[in-house]
């Protein structure tokens, strides 16, 4: 590990060092509140301020700097303008070589200033999260978020960057000019997309890429997929080779993301119909539901290990356990078996392949589209979800073709073995698997690492500006570096702290008390969620007589207020509160929705039932939202990489609730259909309050 300070001093650029942050001269000073704090000459409170306005100063010291070079790099550029015009007023080859090169030279100095900004975004990050280390608060979130999202912040700038977009588009508008176009009356603004650009541009669009890559609403869709990632990964050790990135394998990811979750709820509006027509109770609803679940429980384990292997062979085993199970759920009608429509499910769970489309968007997608593609993967489920409710509310007719039955019942069976047919066709004709690095790569690697290191100074600086730059600058961005006091205090060495975990065993003691709760927040609303879906065909069939139609659309109604939510979410409420706050507030909402929920003293009406539904539904939505996005940040590193990652640890968490509550509505059936409603509640009102009352012990501490 190379300590930051040291790596600091060593990049600055020597005419420029008086406008970097003062990393040395923060570390001493936040060993001086240490020691004030702890000999009582300094109260916290007074400590949080003064370091506060120290930060404020140094960002606005090199924040005033950056704006001041790009003040320059404009002049020069409007300098060079005049030049421009007059050689394209008598065209010279040696004159618009010269030029080109001076834009080029201009493009140089803007990448040196990017790096600039880079090396004082980890500086302040460093520090920030050195500060939080030593007093256990949770500062840095605090200052970032009511900083960033200011009018007058200094942040605003780097965040923003508008000068830099205006240098950018100048440079890469004038040299696209002086290509050899003659003839073409076409401009840049003509052509959205240049086959060829100038290295330069490149370089510069890419690190710009970076800065602008986090908008709020995608980050927080990506997070909500709690697609894992190591803290300390920077693009420069992303293995993940552009070239190679095969966008329709993506696609194909995504695409088993959206057919399972449609395959998952396309039977709800119609399993308790089905139950009865093969002799069981309708509340054995909850088991036919929950049979899938169960199958995921083991089927995660086993795809995230052989995700490790493999993506390609996964894909395919889970495309036809799916196609198999779907067609043994459509052929129980005239089987008349309930067993047998217990194992198509149980077959359709074995073919949950989620965790393989977690790993594959974390592992096979360039860092540059992570982020979308993360979120793409949450919208694929949130429109799965919609679809598949829907799609029954479709297949209300019957006929039948020899000796099998087509209705209402065994139409999502066969609807959904003829998609996973198509899927896997599909599948085997375009899907391309990911290269894996061999020992002779790596070697190869090794080896040209080496040759690297023998370039000239000016091969060096300019690799570094050219190609360095292709990296988050902040909250993604993440050298292998540590302060100095790290090194020394850190227990474990630094093979030992990237080692992912090996064993459930391993996972579990990877949690902080903080992780915990954010399982316990997330087996809370997976499992009251699970309630409201799940029995929603029989409780509105007993008390209000909807039919098979109207579930489904009560049900994709629901569905579709997943996106709205997560825009509402990503894009204003959390840029407004804390995520604590908005945590807390949810909690409480779906509590209130559970509690309204109950059929106690007035008769249930339709009202009731649909309004307390949505309300507790779109809390939950909006904790799910929150409460993932804290667990991507606070799991360990560790948990990034392995078999039993954070990705895994969720999903068996949310899957488990799912059984709990498909084994609830079941058992619920016993007592009778008049008390299912009440019997499937409590359990969901205790665990609700459970989680509110471990979320206010941990407020303060924690989060």
């Amino acid at each position: 590990m190379v300590a930051f300070g040291k790596y600091l001093q060593r990049k600055q650029i020597e005419e420029w060092r008086g406008y970097y942050i003062n990393y040395k001269m923060m570390k001493k000073k936040v060993k001086q509140y240490a020691e004030q704090i702890r000999g009582g000459s300094q109260h916290p409170r007074h400590v949080l301020k003064d370091f506060s306005r120290m930060l404020d100063t140094q960002i606005e010291k090199t924040v005033l700097f950056m704006l001041e070079q790009q003040g320059l790099l404009s002049g020069r550029l409007a300098t060079l303008r005049e030049t421009h015009d007059a050689v394209l007023a008598q065209p010279d080859i040696s004159k618009i070589v010269q030029l080109r090169e001076s834009y080029r030279d201009v493009g140089r100095d803007l990448l040196q200033l990017l790096v600039f900004v880079e090396l004082n975004a980890i500086g302040l990050r460093k520090i920030l999260k050195k500060f939080d280390k030593r007093f256990g608060y949770r500062f840095a979130d605090y200052y970032v978020k009511t900083r960033a999202n200011h009018p007058y912040s200094q942040l605003q700038q780097v965040f923003k960057h508008v000068g830099v977009g205006a240098v950018v588009g100048a440079i890469s508008r004038n040299l696209h000019e002086l290509q050899e176009h003659e003839g073409s009356f076409y401009s840049i603004y003509d052509q959205p997309v240049l086959p060829l650009q100038d290295p330069v541009v490149e370089a510069i669009k890419t690190a710009v890429d970076k800065l602008t890559n986090s908008t709020s609403f995608l980050n927080f869709l990506a997070q909500h997929a709690l697609i894992m990632q190591d803290d300390l990964q920077t693009p420069s050790e992303d293995t993940i080779d552009e070239r190679t990135y095969h966008f329709n394998s993506l696609l194909l990811n995504l695409g088993n993301t959206f057919l399972y979750m449609v395959n998952t709820y396309i039977i709800v509006p119609t399993a308790d119909d089905y139950s009865m027509s093969l002799g069981a109770a309708a509340t054995v609803c909850g088991v036919v539901i929950g049979s899938m679940a169960v199958a995921q429980v083991f089927s995660s384990v086993y795809f995230s290990a052989w995700s490790n292997k493999s993506y390609f062979k996964p894909l395919v085993f889970s495309s036809i356990a799916l196609f198999i199970g779907n067609l043994m759920y459509a052929l129980a009608y005239d089987a008349n078996s309930i067993w047998l429509l217990l194992l198509g499910r149980l077959c359709c769970g074995l073919g949950s392949a989620r965790a393989v489309n977690r790993r594959y968007i974390s592992d096979c997608v360039p860092l540059r589209i992570r982020m979308q593609a993360s979120a793409g993967f949450v919208s694929a489920s949130a429109l799965g979800m919609a679809c598949g409710p829907a799609l029954a509310g479709l297949l209300q007719i019957k006929f039948k073709i020899y000796k099998l039955t087509f209705n209402q019942s065994t139409l999502p069976g066969w609807v959904m073995a003829v998609a996973w047919l198509f899927y896997l066709v599909w599948l085997c004709i375009s899907f391309k698997e990911p290269l894996r690095d061999t020992e002779e790569q790596e070697e190869q690697e090794r080896s040209n690492q080496n040759e690297t290191t023998s370039m000239t100074d000016r091969e060096e600086n300019s690799r570094v500006v050219e190609e360095g730059l292709r990296k988050p600058l902040l909250i993604t961005s993440g050298l292998k570096l540590e302060d100095e006091d790290d090194c020394d205090e850190s227990e474990e060495s630094a093979e030992d702290s990237r080692r992912p975990a090996n064993s459930f065993g391993d996972a579990y003691r990877l949690l902080t008390p903080s992780v915990k709760v954010q399982l316990l927040i997330y087996f809370m609303l997976k499992y009251a969620m699970e309630i409201l879906l799940s029995e929603s065909s029989v409780v509105t069939s007993y008390y209000f007589g909807w039919t098979t139609s109207s579930v489904a659309i009560f049900l994709a109604c629901l569905g579709l207020t997943v996106l709205p939510i997560n825009i509402l979410v990503g894009s204003y409420i959390s840029n407004m509160f804390e995520d604590r706050q908005i945590l807390l507030t949810s909690e409480i909402i779906v509590f209130i929705g559970i509690l309204f929920s109950f059929n106690l003293f007035v008769p249930y009406t339709v009202p009731q039932y649909v309004i307390s539904g949505l309300v507790m539904f779109v809390a939950a939505e909006v904790l799910e939202g929150v409460n993932l996005s804290l667990l991507s940040r606070v799991m360990s590193s560790r948990l990034s990489k392995g078999t039993y990652n954070g990705g895994l640890l969720s999903t068996e968490a949310g899957t488990l609730a799912r059984v709990v509550a498909d084994v609830t509505i079941t058992l619920g059936g016993y007592l009778g259909r008049n008390h299912l409603l009440n019997a499937t509640l409590l359990p969901s009102l205790v665990i609700c309050i459970g989680s509110i009352v471990a979320t206010c012990c941990t407020y303060n501490s924690l989060y």
